[in-house]
This record gives C-alpha cells, structure tokens and sequence, in this order.
C-alpha cells in the first residue's frame, strides 16, 4: 500500500506545534488547562480534529459520521466557560463513539449495516446523555466490525457495508482487530479525545491492544446498555479506548451509574461509583497478590516468543513494584477444556440476541424506515441489499442463533449459562481469586477476554509491547489484513472481580507510569492538522458531510471488500463456529 508523504509524518516538535499540546499524545489535564486559560476554545478543539479525520479517513475508513452539530455544541460550551459554569473535567472536549450507541441527532445508528440506515430513537442513549452531561462534544460515530462481530463466520474485523474497511494504524493494512475498531483507531491517532467502545468478549480489549492503547472493560452493568444495539444482556458492557489509563479513568467517571432503563445497573453495590481518577496511584502495586494463570496462555497461537517474552518482563516489572507474583494459578482441567472447546457461551450469545436485539433495541425505534423488527427481519434485508455483500460474507451467526429453536426464557439457555458460570467463576477467574487470596490475574491481552466475558467481569488492558520491525508478516484468511507484521502492538491485562475496576486502574496506572510503553513506536500514519492550524483562524469550515457516509460507502463498496477477524484462523480457542470471538464481540 503507497501512502500520502503528509500521512507518515511523525509528531511535530514544540516549536512547530506553536506551544500547543501534540494531539497524538494530549492528555485530558492537559486540554483542561488550555482550555481554562484561554488558550484555546472547544470549538478549535473541534476544528482540529475533524481536520484531523479528514487526513486519514480515506485512508482508514475510522469514522462513518461527524455531528453536523458538533460546532455549535462546542461553542455553547464555550459560552458557558465563558461565564464561569464548567459542567466537570471533560468540559468542551470531543469523544467519538462507536456506531452502535444511540445519540438521538442527526446522526445515524447503524451497528454498521444499512438495515439500520436512517431509523430513529426515542431519545439518546443513557451513555450519549451522560456524555452530554459532562460537557462531552459527542464528534462522530466510529466504524466497526458490522454487528459488532455478530453476523459472518467469513468476515473481517473493522469491516462494516456502512463504514467500509478500517485499518489499524501501526502497519498498512493492518487488521484494526474489533469490534469497537473504528473507536481504536481513532484514540490511537489523536482523532478525538478518546472514544467509547463496547465489548461482548474482547471487543474493546482485542483492538486497544493492536493498536497501543488503554481499554477498559467494566463489569456489566457499570456502564447502562439503554438503546445501544446489544449482542448479549449478559455480557454486553461499555467502556472507554484512550491513550493513558487516566484518561481513560476520566471517561469510566463520567460514563458509569445506575439506570433505571438497564436493570443490571441497579446491581452496584454503590449509590455513586469509586473515584476512578484517584486510583491513579504509583504505589497501586505494592503489597498485592497478582497471580498467573499460564494453562490460559497457549503460546501455539502465537506466531512466536516475542508475546510471552515481553509478558514474562513485565512480570518482573509489577514484582519490582511491590506486587508479590503468584505463579501458575490455574484454572481447573474442565474449565479449560470448556475455555477452548465448549459452546455454552455460543447458546448464551445466540439465544440473547434472538430476544435482545428485538426487545432491547428494534421494538423500541420511533421510525424504522426498512421494517426490520426482529433477526429474521435483518437477516432478509442483509440477503438482498447488494451492499450488505452476501453472500460472499456469510450469516452463519444469524443462521445458527435462529436454528437454535429457543431464547433467553427456555431451560435449555438457562443450563447453558449456569454451566458458563461454574466455569468461569468458581473453577475459573473467581476460584482463582478465593481460593491463592489474589487481588487480581493477568495476562496477555490476547488470552484474557474469555473468562471475564462469560461471567461479566472486568478487565483493563495497556500497551505491553511490539513485534520487532523484521516481524514476518502474517495474514488473515482472505490475505486482505495483516494479523501479525512489523511494529504491531500487544497489551498486558489485569483481571478482576466484579465492581473491582478502580483497584485494576490502579494496578494498570502503576505498570503504565514505570514502562510507558506507548510512546516508544509510533504509528506509521499521522494526520498533521494541530491546534497551531486552528487557533485564531475563526470557525473555519473544517466539517464534513459525514451524514452521507452511506452513500460514499455505496461508490466505494467494492474497494473495502476484505477481511476477517484476528486469528480466526485458530479455532482452538475460538469458538467452534465463530470468528475469533474472544477478540471480537
């Protein structure tokens, strides 16, 4: 892939940057004090980034809408700081959003399909009025993998018939993993703030990894579902992508609390959550009980050592914080076998959806242009709509969920996630924590979102390492993504129990401040446009007319056929009929 010399510029020296912060490295603290000082307004903020977009979406198919509204949000933000009101620390400043969460505007909700084109709801979702709440400027819809991972066994991660390709930013061509991708690539280049992601087993883990970042997966029913099109009630959960683990604690503080529109909220053991920002702490470490479950870790499924060399180093690292290393807690021989090979988890993901999508999402629209009120409604749509690219991607997920014969209310759902709650809870991560008396597992990303996944649990992941610039490259199935290369990143993941995420903030703020790891490879693509571009150069007229994303996804269809999902090649330890589920949902 040829690349646009103003594409593979690196971050601009101080000088350059005319005395604004890089906005491939800015910090929240660090927007806040210009914006404070004057310095700059929210509306250049704005400006910027979607300059930004602009640079790289051609490229990388990150970003399906922009907020037609976005400026004028900003500037009543603006307004407002201007005399005195500040609504807290993300006062003024841009988040993107994957697009399978609903914002009640002009833009489209589309779980990346053109069923969903043009339909309406109701009101925002819980997560985009909390956003909102906060003084969020809520900048765009991120791209995903369509369905968020939910339709194809054949498919590709970062491909959706609405968003096209997108790609990861450390390689051309490079797998973005999924599904929340276009909100990982997004975070990784400074396209906004931080972005929002959503996670069913891996989703937010796998592509935070790949592409250098943060992630933070909250225990379900931390952050509310309310009107964000679902997989699974059970262990569908949303959460922050960002650059820093603080950053991404600012987003958890402002997203997580109860709804009375998501009952598994109402399960906090809390009136108001931790303070997240505070479990920022360097000493976080010293004094706990870290164990390693290494008959999780099947070093097969790597391409090499590099993974498990960089892991065993940072073992050493979290030691020498002060964490006393329990080696070789292993999950039980049944639990294993299940981990790789069972399809309880299947049953659970097929019969949610079947009830879910309708109940929780589709019966709730306040217009549905395409008529689409339940799966078999989708999957008749997807099988004519020629830009849905059926056949050539599958509906072997829809295919099975409907052939199971039963839902979410039948005794044979209910064996099946019993059985997933046994395995992952008392003969897995939570038997694990009992019985070595650990604060907390870890594990390299790759091999940490399954169990979690089955019993709702959290897990935050930071960047961990990279493969080595003369790294082999390896391809997906169709050899249109590259999986493995030169320069692609890998994260470390700490694992805990239920409601545990400021303990594991902490512990992933620690390792983070004594590694910083991030900044030591950057990615091959970087949009130039910084605040020095904006600043003093009135509104612009810097917006596009992302609205019509579909509409440019339809003239460039058959340049993003591609794709499939990291390591599906492996079906060891994904599910038996799934792309890689334990990177993808």
């Amino acid at each position: 892939m040829s690349l646009p010399l103003s594409l593979t510029l690196k971050v601009p020296s101080s000088s350059a940057l005319g005395g604004f912060p890089a906005l491939i490295e800015v910090t929240l603290e660090e927007l806040e004090t210009g914006l404070e000082a004057g310095e700059f307004t929210s509306v250049d903020l704005v400006n910027a980034y979607i300059a930004r977009i602009n640079e790289v979406n051609g490229t990388l198919n990150c970003v399906t809408e922009i907020n037609p509204d976005a400026v004028s949000i900003a500037a009543e933000l603006d307004a407002e700081r201007a005399n005195g009101t500040t609504r807290g620390p993300l006062h003024g400043v841009p988040i993107i959003i994957k697009n399978n969460i609903a914002t009640d505007d002009k833009m489209n909700n589309t779980a990346g399909s053109f069923a969903l084109y043009g339909a309406k709801v109701p009101r925002d979702s819980t997560l985009a009025s909390k956003l909102r709440a906060a003084g969020v400027v809520i900048l765009g819809k991120a791209n995903l993998s369509q369905w968020a991972n939910f339709r194809s066994d054949n498919s590709t991660n970062g491909w959706s018939a609405y968003g096209g390709q997108c790609y990861g930013v450390y390689y051309p061509g490079q797998d973005p993993s999924g599904s929340s991708s276009g909100s990982a690539v997004s975070s990784a280049i400074g396209l906004a703030f931080a972005t929002l992601g959503s996670e069913t087993d891996g989703s937010i883990l796998s592509p935070s990894e790949v592409n250098n970042l943060v992630g933070i997966k909250p225990t379900v029913g931390l952050t509310s579902r309310s009107l964000v099109i679902p997989i699974s009630q059970r262990q569908d959960t949303v959460g922050p992508i960002a650059r820093t683990v603080k950053d991404a604690a600012y987003v958890l503080q402002a997203i997580a609390g109860k709804d009375p529109h998501d009952n598994y909220t109402l399960a906090q053991p809390w009136d108001t959550p931790p303070d997240y920002v505070a479990a920022c702490n360097f000493s976080s470490l010293r004094g706990k009980r870290i164990g390693i479950p290494r008959n999780v870790i099947d070093p097969t499924e790597e391409p090499d050592d590099t993974v498990i060399v960089a892991f065993n180093a940072a073992v050493e690292t979290i030691k020498k914080a002060g964490a006393i290393i329990v080696d070789n807690t292993n999950i039980t021989a049944y639990a294993l076998a299940q981990y790789n090979n069972g399809s309880n988890e299947n049953i659970v993901l097929d019969a949610d959806f079947v009830s879910d999508l309708p109940g929780e999402y589709l019966s709730m629209l306040s217009y549905n242009p395409q008529n689409v009120h339940d799966l078999a409604d989708v999957e008749n749509f997807t099988h004519n709509f020629a830009q849905e690219d059926y056949p050539d991607r599958d509906t072997a997920v829809w295919d099975q969920s409907l052939a199971l014969g039963f839902n979410n209310t039948s005794p044979l759902f209910w064996a099946a996630y019993q059985n997933n709650l046994e395995v992952a809870g008392p003969q897995g991560i939570l038997g694990l924590l009992a019985n070595f008396s650990l604060d907390a597992l870890i594990l390299p990303t790759d091999f940490s979102p399954g169990l979690p996944a089955m019993i709702g649990t959290p897990v935050v992941t930071v960047p961990l390492g990279f493969y080595p610039a003369n790294e082999t490259v390896v391809r997906n199935m169709r050899g249109t993504l590259v999986e493995t290369g030169p320069n692609i990143p890998f994260g470390l993941s700490f694992i805990g129990p239920a409601w545990s995420e400021a303990s594991l903030i902490g512990y992933a703020y620690a390792y983070e401040q004594r590694t910083q790891t991030r900044n030591k490879v950057q990615p091959y693509i970087v949009p130039s446009t910084e605040l020095v571009d904006v600043v003093g150069k009135g509104n612009g007229n810097f917006s596009m007319p992302m609205g019509k994303r579909g509409l440019k996804s339809l003239r460039n269809y058959e340049s993003v056929r591609s794709y499939e999902v990291k390591r599906s090649v492996d079906s060891k330890r994904d599910f038996p009929r799934k792309m890689s589920s334990r990177h993808e949902r």
